[in-house]
């Protein structure tokens, strides 16, 4: 069966079998991948035996309760039998039973069910089967078709279906546009102090916790510190209420093979250096293999992106909805200074906040952006608590 997919997840795609029908399988080994619209699921086989029969291949679409494969025992001819006999009686199209999301949406949208072609197994209708029957007439107004393309040109591309994590990250950074009233503010920052301070403790620190001490670990100190003073960055709107957050649960975007990922470190106000540093690791590398919940990606009040690991100079960062900001770290450049009258070369780093105008002013904004600037050029302000 589908394993538990997480809370308003109601469908997966199956992105591929590790096994074939004959093939013998131990209990615990991984049978098959499901892609949800926010993570890779693996599932495990529930017992040892055969796999007689798959059920979902490759590309298709199941519900949360769906059934994925038989495994029968070492008797394989009579295993499968009972859980295959009821096939061939839902292939007639009066019995197969639709989405319960499917059979809601065509009757608040009046549409007949007849007139839908389910893509689910045994024709079953999906809810994106009714969604793609209400979108289909108007469609092409909304989205501007594409142009036509030179036979010699059409030879050399390559289409490739957008993966769910992909269609849905296109999805809520479209949504985030359209709600949010979106600005970006920017500063620079000096990261003399931090640089000094880093290079004099990494190894001590290192050999006592067991992890490297980052940049990150003073940035979310630094914003941590700011969201204090200026709490509408850490908010979010609710209709027309704004819910104030008591705490900080940091949100970390971080880039993987399928796509960005934000895993969330709760609580990271109460949290050491240390502590912090721990949970980017840990959280950094179970992103980049696929294997985050979906409840770490949940919940965040507040989120870092820093885009200065790949080289970029200076971006607007896109605000992760529902939250009302979000921190742009970039590349470290050496720069020449004017300080004190003189000109002298520093580290230096542009940041950007981008923010939702509708819920922070731009006082706030602009100083909650000089508040990480100070902490971060004078570390020391993080353990006063300045």
């Amino acid at each position: 069966m589908v394993p538990t997919l997480g809370e308003s997840v109601t469908e997966a795609t199956v992105a591929s079998w590790f096994k074939n029908v004959g093939d013998t399988v131990a209990q615990d080994e991984m049978l098959c991948e499901l892609e949800t619209d926010k993570v890779s699921v693996e599932v495990p086989a529930p017992a040892a035996g055969v796999l007689t029969e798959i059920l979902a291949p490759e590309g298709s679409t199941v519900d949360a309760t769906a059934k994925l494969a038989v495994i029968g025992g070492s008797s394989a001819a009579a295993a499968p039998a009972p859980a295959a006999a009821p096939a061939p009686a839902a292939t007639g199209a009066k019995d197969v039973e639709d989405a319960p999301s499917a059979k809601k949406l065509m009757s608040e949208k009046g549409i007949d069910p007849a007139s839908v072609t389910g893509t689910g197994r045994d024709g079953r209708v999906m809810k994106e089967d009714v969604l793609n029957a209400v979108t289909a007439a108007p469609a092409p107004a909304a989205a501007a078709p594409r142009a036509p393309v030179a036979a010699s040109d059409a030879s050399r591309e390559e289409r490739v279906k957008m993966t769910r994590l992909r269609q849905t990250i296109a999805r809520r950074l479209k949504d985030s546009q359209n709600t949010a009233a979106m600005l970006t503010t920017y500063n620079e920052v000096d990261m003399t102090e931090v640089m000094a301070l880093r290079n004099e403790y990494k190894e001590l620190f290192l050999k006592k916790h067991g992890v490297k001490l980052g940049f990150m670990s003073f940035f979310t100190k630094a914003c941590v510190h700011a969201l204090r003073e200026v709490p509408e960055v850490n908010a979010e709107i609710d209709g027309t209420d704004i819910v104030y957050k008591n705490f900080v649960h940091m949100g970390i975007a971080a880039g993987t093979p399928t796509g960005l990922v934000v895993p969330v470190i709760r609580d990271a106000d109460a949290m050491s250096f240390a502590g912090i540093e721990k949970a980017i690791a840990e959280k950094g590398k179970r992103a980049r293999d696929g294997k985050l919940s979906m409840a770490e990606m949940q919940g965040g009040t507040f989120t870092i992106s820093n885009g200065g690991v790949y080289g970029s100079l200076m971006s607007s960062p896109i605000l992760n909805p529902p939250q009302s900001g979000i921190l742009g770290m970039h590349k470290i450049q050496d720069r020449p200074m004017a300080i004190n009258g003189q000109v002298v070369i520093r580290p230096m780093m542009y940041l950007a906040l981008s923010y939702d105008h509708r819920i922070v002013d731009g006082k706030g904004a602009v100083t909650f952006l000089v508040r990480v600037k100070e902490a971060l050029e004078d570390p020391r302000r993080l353990l006063m608590d300045l």
